[in-house]
């Protein structure tokens, strides 16, 4: 079973957040329909942005808590590096996470 850390946005460089979760496809998929309270649908954060593997929840956790207490400089170059173009990444799951 894998684990993900993840980022997700409002727009390119617009507001973000950071988790954790097995299912990337379930948990993104509550951010984008706001059935999550909090943060991310006050704020409109919806958008797959970036994500990384984990072998275990808690290095997930772990990579998430890292990644929170960063700047916001340094969540924007770690978005940059890996999707320049902000394209949301969520549709690609379908196949990945058995949906």
């Amino acid at each position: 079973m894998a684990f993900y850390t993840y980022i997700v946005a409002s727009k390119r460089n617009g507001t973000l957040y950071v988790g954790s979760t097995d299912s990337i496809v379930k948990r993104t998929g509550e951010h984008r329909e706001g059935l999550r309270k909090g943060f991310t649908k006050k704020y409109g954060v919806h958008i797959l942005v970036w994500y990384e593997v984990q072998e275990t929840r808690p290095a997930a956790f772990r990579r998430e808590r890292q990644i929170t207490e960063w700047k916001r400089v340094w969540k924007l170059e770690l978005i940059e590096k890996s999707n320049p173009g902000w394209t949301d990444l969520w549709d690609g799951f379908w196949t990945i996470d058995g949906v």
